[in-house]
C-alpha cells in the first residue's frame, strides 16, 4: 500500500543538521501518523506522500518548511512553577537544556537561557527554529486507517495515540 490521504504510517527517522546529529527515532518505538491530517510538517509529508513500507528517503528542510525562522525578541522570564513537571526539575534545570512551559495553548518548548531561584529565562523559539533540518526516513509499514482513527484525526497504536 502507498502512503495517501487516510493511511496510518510507521516509520523511523534520523534528525540532523549538517553532519549533527539532533535525535533519533530508532532508540524506541517508530512514530505512526495519520496521513493528510496535519500531524506531521507538511513538507515531511509531502516528502514521503507515495512511499511504500521499505521505502528510505532523504528530506532537508529549509527553516521556513520546519521549525520556521529563529525570532528575535523571543525570550521571556517565567515563574519555575510554570514549567510541565517543576517539581521534578528544580533542582536540575541547567541552561541549554529544553522544557515544556504549561500556556494557555497546551505545552509550548523551549530552551533554557538562565536558571534563577524561582525564575527561569527561556528562548521560546521551537529549538529547532531557524535551522536547516535533514530527516533520514525509513517507512515501515502503511495501512489503511480505522473509522474511529479518522474520526478522532490521529493514529491509535503503537507509537501512535493512546485512550
Amino acid at each position: 500500500m502507498k502512503i495517501s490521504n487516510d493511511s496510518v504510517v510507521s516509520f523511523h527517522y534520523d534528525l540532523k543538521e549538517g553532519e549533527t546529529a539532533l535525535e533519533s527515532s530508532r532508540d524506541g518505538e517508530p512514530v505512526l501518523y495519520l496521513h493528510g491530517h496535519d500531524n506531521l510538517l507538511p513538507a515531511m509529508e509531502k516528502g514521503i506522500d507515495g512511499l511504500e513500507a521499505g521505502a528510505k528517503v532523504s528530506l532537508t528542510l529549509a527553516p521556513e518548511e520546519a521549525y520556521g525562522k529563529k525570532r528575535e525578541g523571543a525570550t521571556q522570564r517565567i515563574p519555575i512553577k510554570h514549567l510541565v513537571d517543576h517539581a521534578k526539575l528544580k533542582n536540575k534545570l541547567r541552561v541549554g537544556m529544553t522544557v515544556a512551559i504549561n500556556t494557555e495553548h497546551g505545552a509550548q518548548d523551549a530552551v533554557v537561557l538562565k536558571v534563577g531561584k524561582f525564575n527561569v529565562d527561556v528562548d521560546a523559539n521551537h529549538p529547532f527554529a531557524g535551522k536547516t533540518l535533514t530527516f533520514e526516513i525509513e517507512v515501515l509499514d502503511v495501512r489503511a486507517a480505522t473509522a474511529e482513527e479518522l474520526e478522532h484525526g490521529h493514529a491509535h497504536g503503537v507509537g501512535g495515540h493512546h485512550h
